[in-house]
């Protein structure tokens, strides 16, 4: 019996290698895609691929206005996928929208949002651990922005993410109260804002649902299929325990 619980541990650290990071928000697929296993989306790793791609119709830094960014999202084959859009959000409260400005993330205007209603905040503030400009109690605070010190402009790796601007990114979802408006988020000081839709914003695309799964590296097959192997040789020799 006490060989039998020893096999049967390492059969489960087997299984512990095989799914890796699969208990992490955010999931490195392969191929440039990152899955966030929280909210059922994939992202695309790269978070400017627009001007990665040499996509004609952005500026020379990846920047588009929203109409043109939605087309970019929409029309995107990448993966073998062509069902890409724009991040989207939904009132934080999962109720209606909360239009006056707040520190703590508790309206849709807000920094420091981390309801998974908002799949661009969630990003930043949850799979990403960044800061707002200011804490929840609305006291400035250093630590804000893609580099964690308060510096702006620019870009950087952040985590799985690639090329992460320090600036403005599109939401898919309209701001209801004006419509020549929709959602954006702000990653230099990480609040939720909203930008007429002629601004020039970046896009960063996303998909719902996952990828396909990741084969298991043959390897470490073998070595839970032995495991499991000597652990039947075992019981065959014990038929009673």
């Amino acid at each position: 019996m006490k060989h039998q619980k020893t096999l049967l541990a390492l059969a489960m650290l087997a299984s512990a290698a095989v799914t890796g990071t699969a208990q992490a928000s955010l999931v490195d697929r392969g191929n440039g895609l990152l899955y966030d296993d929280a909210l059922n989306v994939t992202w695309l790793q790269d978070a400017n691929y627009a001007h990665t791609s040499g996509y004609v119709f952005a500026d020379s830094e990846g920047k588009m206005d929203w109409g043109t960014a939605k087309t970019w999202a929409a029309d995107l084959v990448y993966g073998g996928y062509s069902d890409w859009r724009l991040a989207s959000n939904t009132p934080v409260d999962g109720s209606s929208f909360k239009y006056n400005l707040t520190p703590d993330g508790s309206t849709d205007y807000s920094y420091n949002i981390t309801s998974p209603n908002s799949e661009l905040a969630y990003m930043y503030h949850v799979n990403l651990g960044l800061k707002s400009a200011f804490d929840t109690a609305g006291n400035s605070q250093s630590n804000f922005g893609i580099y964690g010190n308060g510096n702006t402009g620019g870009q950087a790796n952040v985590g799985l993410v690639t090329n992460l601007q320090s600036y403005l990114y599109w939401s898919g979802s309209e701001y209801a109260p004006d419509l020549a408006r929709a959602w954006d988020l702000v990653t230099y000081d990480g609040s939720q804002t909203r930008s007429g839709k002629t601004a020039l914003l970046y896009a960063w695309a996303v998909r719902s649902g996952d990828v396909a799964a990741v084969p298991v590296p043959a390897a470490v097959w073998l070595f839970g299929s032995g495991l499991l192997g000597l652990l039947g040789m075992k019981k065959r020799r014990n038929p009673t325990t």
